[in-house]
């Protein structure tokens, strides 16, 4: 795909040209987000705004920030859609008292074994059968849609992509950068070995869930329940690590 460093000012044919060159990446980030929803949220309506955040983010680009336009378009396009699922307010307040309750619950186990829990664990710790619980690991699956990705409610401050910023080189940004990244991959160690996988396989390697099922040979609904319950833990493990002013990773 072509870079994109021009001047300041394109013209109406560069910008159509842009704008068609990305759309095969608003269509591949509106389906991932789209599949961790109700059935009822139509993906053409995602796309749409989808190029909306697209058309922002080759209007407003800065090739000095030496960040590339499929990157800043990603932030941008990903964004718009998550502002647009917000305002929908589509998620029942019951889904995300449940998974509050999962979320203390993994770290009460914790706090408690001294380990990681396991599901049996986790389930026993609410009070419910292991079949109840991934029942509800299902049902929450579209709140996790931005539970790793925005650290407060400020469009723009990306847990897991930053993007570089006029005062992004001052000490404490990149001490406070660092410590977040280190973090992260403390957590991420310390959850099982299949969801550490189903988290690579799917922010990594960027597969859907129905191609992780496929590579790791489980129903694809599994993989729904690993990725929910991996998300999870780590929004457990960030709580109790990142300070609250900092913005800790909230639904």
């Amino acid at each position: 795909m072509q870079s994109y460093a021009v001047s300041e000012v394109i013209s109406d044919d560069e910008r159509e040209r842009l704008i068609l060159q990305h759309l095969p990446q608003v269509r591949l980030i509106a389906r991932r987000i789209q599949e961790r929803l109700p059935e009822n949220i139509i993906l053409e309506d995602l796309i749409s705004t989808g190029v909306i955040g697209l058309i922002a983010a080759i209007d407003n680009f800065d090739p000095s920030h030496n960040v590339k336009l499929k990157t800043y378009a990603e932030y941008k396009i990903r964004g718009a859609i998550l502002d647009s699922l917000r305002g929908l307010d589509w998620a029942p307040r019951q889904k995300r008292r449940q998974a509050k309750r999962i979320e203390a619950a993994i770290s009460a186990a914790e706090q408690r074994l001294k380990r990681a829990p396991d599901e049996q664990e986790i389930a026993e710790e609410l009070e419910i059968s292991l079949e109840e619980y991934h029942e509800w690991l299902v049902e929450i699956r579209g709140l996790n849609i931005a539970s790793l990705e925005y650290t407060t409610g400020e469009q723009g401050k990306d847990l897991l992509h930053y993007l570089p910023e006029a005062d992004d080189n001052l000490p404490s940004k990149v001490l406070e950068k660092s410590e977040l990244e280190r973090l992260l991959a403390e957590g991420i160690d310390g959850i099982p070995k299949m969801e550490r996988t189903v988290l690579g396989l799917y922010y990594q390697e960027e597969l859907t869930l129905r191609e992780i099922a496929q590579v790791v040979n489980l129903h694809e609904s599994r993989i729904s329940q690993l990725k929910s319950q991996a998300i999870l833990r780590l929004r457990s493990h960030m709580a109790k690590q990142w300070p609250l002013t900092r913005g800790v990773v909230t639904v």
